[in-house]
């Protein structure tokens, strides 16, 4: 990933428009999106929201979305995107008296969309009618003219989601909106200055009959956010929003959503893979059924033949070992996220190979936490059963090799 700005030159930029600000409190400013061919960045998201179901809080859920973008072509005029978007959750179930039904401590990786899509320098977008992502489309967006200090503006939005989990609706669910902007002038994040401006839009929807198990009735809903614009880059840096959504299905239930959310570009200098790879390889030498490797998402660690009590998730004292020393080896890599997975061989059902592969992913993330390798909002778990076989499952040496636990250090 390239770095996408120029950190002495953005500092000059504030401090000169920070003295403009202060001497001319109504100095006209113009937002645009600029877009540089080859440019690569990632975005990271979090979102804590509650679930009600007929007004009963059922679940709790924090999830983190990671956004990696990449521009293909552009032009004055805009851009052709290709855009990742990777989501994990920990969602916590509610029993009817109130209570949490557990305690969940680990994010588990939920699903990742891939899409492709046109931005032309206001923020209009062009997305193909199968993509489900973004989620949000042509907000924000902006008038092509320069704006003063508490200027508004008005333009025609859309949200766009995935109700084949939850409601059995197969294609991109629509909801259009009119989003008003305001103008704030500055505002502070993180410490430092950036122009900024409100977003907030009110939906009152009722939308036509669409095949599923239960369809929307009705959808109300409120959106508020802050979002802080980097000129330099001609992208926002970093919004923040509180949202409330509230859908009336077909079957009688009612279903609501509200939260906060929070999303900032992520300036990570890219991984140098090979020369991490090799660093990693001498450090775990030692180390029987251990290998490294190279792939999309970063650096694999491969643990294969992990032992595990039989049919269970707790980890053997020879185990724990090996992980001691993996532990050590990603402490020198600390800027860098883990995705831990777990992998089965081929036996017993697909259900219950994903469930184990998952209760083994998640011991060794556990132990890998208690070791203080990573906050827990930066570790992941996945099961993926027998899906992803490393050898023949027809020989106990294949199995004992599909018996594995990898850890990735992600390209954040």
């Amino acid at each position: 990933m390239k770095p996408s700005i120029n950190n002495k030159l953005r500092r000059l930029f504030f401090v000169l428009t920070g003295l403009l600000f202060a001497c001319q409190p109504l100095l006209a400013f113009e937002f645009y999106y600029r877009f540089q061919t080859g440019d690569m960045y990632r975005i990271i998201s979090t979102v804590n929201q509650d679930i009600l179901v007929n007004r009963r809080l059922s679940f709790r859920a924090e999830i983190i979305n990671r956004i990696a973008v990449e521009v293909l072509e552009a032009d004055e005029q805009g851009a052709r995107l290709k855009a990742t978007f990777q989501t994990a959750e920990k969602t916590v179930p509610f029993l009817p008296g109130g209570f949490p039904a557990a305690a969940v401590n680990l994010f588990e990786w939920s699903i990742e969309y891939h899409s492709e899509f046109e931005q032309d320098r206001l923020g209009f977008m062009t997305v193909a009618d199968h993509f489900f992502m973004p989620m949000v489309r042509d907000a924000p967006v902006f008038p092509a003219r320069p704006l003063n200090v508490g200027d508004t503006w008005v333009a025609r939005g859309e949200e766009v989601h995935d109700f084949r989990f939850n409601f059995g609706i197969e294609e991109p669910f629509r909801i259009p909106f009119n989003a008003h902007y305001t103008f704030v002038g500055e505002r502070e994040w993180r410490g430092e200055m950036f122009p900024a401006f409100l977003i907030s839009h009110r939906i009152l929807f009722q939308p036509e009959p669409v095949p599923g198990r239960v369809f929307p009735l009705r959808i109300q809903s409120a959106v508020d956010q802050t979002v802080f614009w980097d000129p330099v880059r001609g992208q926002p840096v970093a919004q923040e929003s509180h949202f409330r959504t509230i859908i009336d299905l077909s079957d009688g239930q009612t279903w609501e959503y509200r939260g906060r959310a929070e999303a900032e570009v992520v300036e990570a200098t890219p991984m140098d893979r090979e020369e991490i790879a090799r660093e990693i390889i001498a450090g775990i030498a030692e180390i029987p059924d251990v290998t490294v490797r190279i792939s999309d998402e970063g650096i694999v660690i491969s643990l294969e033949d992990i032992q595990f009590a039989p049919d269970s998730a707790f980890l053997t004292q020879s185990e724990m070992a090996k992980l001691d020393i993996i532990a050590g080896i990603l402490m020198n890599y600390p800027d860098r996220d883990i995705l831990v997975g777990g992998h089965t061989a081929l036996a017993g059902t697909a259900e219950s190979r994903l469930q184990l592969s998952l209760e083994r992913a998640a011991a060794v993330a556990e132990f890998l936490l208690g070791r203080n390798v990573r906050a827990p909002d930066r570790v992941l778990i996945r099961g993926f059963g027998a899906e992803y076989p490393i050898a023949d499952n027809a020989t106990a040496e294949g199995m004992a090799r599909n018996r594995r636990v990898e850890i990735t250090i992600l390209e954040n």
